[in-house]
This record gives C-alpha cells, structure tokens and sequence, in this order.
C-alpha cells in the first residue's frame, strides 16, 4: 500500500510537465503561468508535509493515508473539468495536499512494519521504484491520451487508481501511532507554509516581472521573516513539527541539504526540457514523453538494487557520485539545439537517470536510518518537505532565468533573422507583456517561419543558460555530501539492549547509536 500511495503521490509530476506545451497553447498560458501549474501542486507538498507527518503519528498514518488518496482524486476531478489556467492550478493545489499527506505516511508505514534499519533499506529500495515508475509512466500516459484526446484527460488515471487504492487501503492497512504524546504544532505549520509560499510567489513573480516590484519585494521580505518566525517556533515548542536538533546529525544535515539543492536544479531542468520539446523540437507531447523515459526508466529498473546497496556502500560513496554523474549529464546536453536526434538525447538522458537512482533510494535510507528510530518519521517527513522546497523552486528559479534570458536575446536573433526594426519592435513587446509562448500565436505572414527561427534560438540560450546552472547546483549539492556525511563505524558485535540482542531489539542508525525500540 505504501508503494501505491506514493505512486498516486508523483503521477501528477510527469503527466503535466511533459504537457505544459498543450495546456499553454489550449489556454494561452504565459511561462509565469505555466510555472504555477506545476507550483500549484508542489507548493502545498513542501508547506505541509511536515504537518501531515505529525497528523498521521498523533491521529494514525492509515486515516492520513486514506485522506491523501481522497484529495488526489479530488484534485483531478477538479482540473478534469478545468475551462481557464486558475481551475488548473486549484486542481493541482487539491492534489498537492494529497500528495502531502502520503509521502510522509507511505514512508512511516514501511518504518512502522520494518523497523530494522537494514532490512528497511530494501523496502525504501521498493518504494523508491514505485516513485520512478510513476514518474517513467507518466509521460506516456500523457503523450498517449493527448495523441487522441484534450488535455484534460491526462487527468483521469489518478481518479480510479486512488478509487481503488482507497477500497483496498480500508480491508488491508492496519493503522499505527507513534510513541509518545506528539501534538500539531501550528505556530510552526504556519510561518513554514508562509515562508515557503512566499518565497516561490516571490521569484515567480520577480522573474516574471522585476524583483524590484513592491509585491515581489514584500513577498520576499515576508519569506526571510517567516523563516526566522518558524527556526523560533520550533526551538520554543514542547512538541515540534521539525525537531531542529536532528540537524545535529551531519548524515541527516547532509541528506536533507542535498535533497533540497539537487531537486531544485533538477525539477527545473524537467520543467525547462519540456518546453524544449514543444517550443524548439515542435515535438508531439507522446515523442517527447519517449525521451523523457530515458530519464525516469533507469531508476525504475535500478531502484530495487540499490536499496539493497545502501548499507553495504558508504552514502559518502553513493549520494555524491549519483549527484557527480548527474552533473555530468546536465553539462553534456548544454550543445543541445533545435536538430538534436533521439539517439544524441538518449544516452545523455539515461545518464542523467542513473544518477538520480544512487540519489533517491540512498539520500531517502540514509535520512532516515542516521536519527533514533522514533524520529525515523520526522526526519523522513523532514528530508521530503526540503526536497518539496526545492523541486517547487527548480521551476520558479530556472522559469524565470529561461524567460529572462531569452527576451534579452530575442531582438538580436530576430534581427540577425534580417527582420525590420517594426517586427522586431512588435515581437519584443508581445515576449515582454505575455511571454515566450504569446509569440508562437502571431501571424506575421512571410515573416512567420523567421520570427519562430529566432524565438528558438533565444529560447535555446535561455536553456543552454538553465542547464549550466541546474549542473552547477547538482555539483554544489556533491560537495555538501562529501564535506557532512560520514562513513559509518564497522560494528563487530550487536548491542545488548534491556537484556536482548541489538539484532533483535536494536539496529545501529548510520551514527553509529543504536535505535531503540
């Protein structure tokens, strides 16, 4: 049950990027719009996670559980029925409080069941491969249902398959508590939904327009105050959302740094790729679904091994080459442009996917098994929220460089083009006042071929300009790696724990101190 609910959870991530392309030109949605329809879903998994974490060990996992499932197929029905981009992105949000409420659960369920941290790395492994396939198969479903149907049909699936899940869940789950008398922490709830959601509204909107604009200013502002008000909250509560002294454990510190870094460049180079393909390739959303299974395939076969892997090969070893590997395919597709092959993509997609297969299952096992075992839920709840915060920045932050970019370069690839300084003049305002994707919609008769020419060769800067960074960022996240995890000590006998083995009552963490449970 727990890989259902977390392949529920991510279906939504795959299935609308790979068809922002189709919604932007069904609605004609500018970047800054578009970057909300994936924001909208993420938002709320980053603000809240952390909340349901707690909800599920103070009410019981299985009840969160069950509402996760309800509100995913909520949030689809919502933007199944979707006229203009704000339904779409209140679907989304629906959906993204679902998804916040299994991610913590699924993972707590599989603690709960396997409390050994050894054996549990192998199911992590597992779970980790339901989190890709979701991702592996969602572009295809999307390619597929946009190949015969509207748009609004990539939603379906989630409906029936949390239907279903939910009638199973009811018979199957046995519910579970965490020891002790954990409450919601709601000083705390509030100032991190704040802070996170400003922040993103902040660089959206700053990209979108100047950061200097007195709304962007104030949202930013509101970010860093809410951020101070919420390290306070937790430090004075008796039962805190995020027990800040997790962060004294350099593995869990590291895990969660990484977390938050390598997703923010990688979830915004999957939003940039996607508009590649329909913006430069002009490719059908099924052709540029097939491209992005090199990405998402790789994990997908790989993901059960490596959970296996994961207490016999250092995390030192395993998430810092993953992150290194994964740098180096961002760098290899920076001479990418409008007549690059599936065979030229391919290797360097899948390469870029075997990579995120030594990040996920080990960064996930590793937060995990490197805090006392009755925080082995907080801190998985914790390493979600931060890679949450990053993956709904990637968009915001690499949107904005992508659209910055390439309206700055745009008049000279259109006079380059030998258009007149009146076309010129027509298309820059058209890019300024409504985006990259208004331009594409402007009939300017014999000039059209050459106004599209110079739109993907800006476009193209403007990616070139996000790959750079997006590696930059998976290269950072490494050296945090390198610097904080440590290699955990060899243990040549068991702990004796109340009288018994530490094989039976006790596993060491990745510090190297037993969990008691």
């Amino acid at each position: 049950m727990a890989c259902v609910g977390v392949f529920v959870a991510y279906l939504p991530v795959t299935t609308v990027s790979v068809s922002l392309p189709a919604i932007q030109r069904a609605l004609n949605a500018s970047t800054s719009q578009l970057s909300w329809v994936s924001d909208a879903f993420v938002l709320p998994m980053a603000a809240l996670i952390l909340t349901a974490g707690v909800f599920g060990d103070v009410h019981g996992r299985k009840k969160v559980y069950q509402a996760g499932l309800a509100l995913s197929g909520l949030g689809a029905v919502v933007a199944l029925c979707a006229q203009n981009v704000q339904t779409v992105w209140a679907g989304q949000a629906v959906a993204g409080l679902g998804s916040a409420a299994l991610l913590p659960t699924t993972l707590a369920l599989i603690s709960h069941a396997v409390p050994d941290p050894r054996e549990r790395g192998k199911f992590i492994g597992l779970w980790a491969t339901s989190l890709t396939a979701a991702l592996a198969l969602g572009p295809v479903i999307a390619g597929t249902t946009l190949e015969h149907f509207d748009w609004r049909w990539i939603y379906l699936l989630p409906v029936p398959v949390s239907l279903i899940a939910l009638a199973c869940a009811a018979k199957l789950l046995t519910d579970s508590r965490a020891p002790g008398s954990r409450r919601l922490d709601w000083p705390g709830q509030i100032s991190a939904a704040l802070a996170i959601t400003a922040l993103v509204y902040g660089i959206i909107e700053g990209g979108a327009g100047s950061f200097t604009d007195p709304e962007v200013l104030v949202a930013l502002a509101t970010a860093v105050v809410s951020g101070v008000a919420f390290v306070m909250a937790e430090r004075a509560s008796s039962s805190p959302m995020l027990d800040l002294t997790l962060f004294r454990s350099p593995a869990f510190t590291a895990t969660t740094l990484v977390a938050m870094i390598s997703f923010l460049g990688l979830i915004g180079f999957f939003f940039a790729l996607s508009l590649y393909f329909g913006m430069v390739q002009h490719l059908s959303t099924l052709d540029a679904a097939w491209r992005l299974l090199m990405v998402s395939m790789v994990p997908l076969v790989l993901g059960a091994p490596i959970g296996r892997l994961v207490h016999r090969v250092s995390a030192r070893l395993l998430i810092p080459g993953g992150l290194l590997v994964s740098s180096a395919a961002l760098l290899s597709l920076t001479d990418i442009d409008a007549d690059t092959s599936f065979g030229s993509l391919a290797w360097r997609l899948a390469l870029l996917g075997l990579g995120m297969a030594f990040i996920i299952t080990a960064m996930t096992a590793t937060a995990v098994s490197s805090v006392p075992f009755h925080q082995a839920g907080m801190a998985a709840a914790g390493n979600n929220a931060f890679r949450q915060v990053g993956a709904a920045l990637g968009p915001a932050v690499l949107g904005a460089l992508l659209s910055g970019k390439a309206v700055d370069a745009l008049p000279g690839h259109l006079a380059d083009a030998g258009l007149g300084a009146r076309t010129v003049e027509q298309v820059t305002t058209v890019a300024d006042q409504a985006g990259l994707g208004a331009v594409r919609g402007l009939d300017l008769g014999a000039d059209t071929p050459r106004v599209l020419g110079a739109l993907s060769e800006a476009f193209l800067d403007g990616l070139h300009l996000c790959l750079v960074v997006a590696a930059v960022l998976t290269l950072l996240a490494a050296v945090v790696g390198v610097l904080l995890l440590r290699r955990p000590p060899h243990t040549a006998r068991p702990v004796a724990v109340g009288g018994r083995a530490a094989g039976h009552d006790a596993a060491p963490s990745l510090t190297g101190t037993p969990d008691v449970r």
